[in-house]
């Protein structure tokens, strides 16, 4: 049975397009963090405030759904790299977490982005493989190089830190995704 739905998809965006939103999401994931982090010592609630937050994962998540795989995953890798770099954030032993996790973001961001799920599905999609890349990477660094067991406290304790960042990502990207489909998408 062949139904006659109409769907908009996103254009593929020019090569020299995709450099451009790359290295816009690449100085946003670059800049909002230390704004935080400025906020946080300003207002005494430390430099954790990224980590409730979540500012380095909205402009990555935003690129791949808009500009595509490539775009977010080379982002997503490169953010935090650039970031320690120029700040030491987020820290030598954060950095692998950091870069699987926010480049899983971009990757999947991409690669969901023409997809027949709705906008928050598509979102839930990539923020729970995102922490799934994460997860991987944090045991299969605990286990060999530190040689000490995760808990599962510790994990559930990342996730309820970083629940504000994950509302607000629920908040802005299913409207943003709706905007830009209806802005630019073609009907199929």
């Amino acid at each position: 049975m062949q139904t006659n739905v109409k769907t908009k998809v996103l254009p593929k965006l020019s090569f020299k397009a995709q450099t451009l939103a790359l290295f816009a999401a690449l100085a946003s994931a670059v800049a909002l963090p230390q704004i935080f982090h400025l906020v946080g010592a300003v207002s005494n609630l430390g430099t954790t405030i990224g980590a409730s937050f979540l500012p380095m994962h909205l402009p990555i998540m935003i690129v791949g759904f808009i500009a595509g795989p490539y775009a977010g995953l080379v982002a997503g890798a490169l953010a935090p790299v650039v970031s320690f770099f120029l700040s030491g954030m987020p820290t030598l032993a954060m950095l692998p977490l950091m870069i699987a996790e926010i480049s899983t973001y971009g990757l999947f961001a991409g690669l969901l982005r023409n997809a027949k799920i709705s906008a928050f599905g598509k979102l839930l999609s990539v923020q729970l493989l995102g922490r799934a890349a994460r997860a991987v990477v944090t045991v299969a660094v605990v286990l060999f190089v530190s040689g000490t067991p995760i808990t599962l406290s510790s994990i559930y304790t990342s996730i309820l830190t970083g629940l504000p960042g994950i509302i607000i990502q629920w908040a802005v990207l299913p409207l943003l995704l709706y905007f830009v489909n209806n802005r630019f998408g073609e009907e199929v």
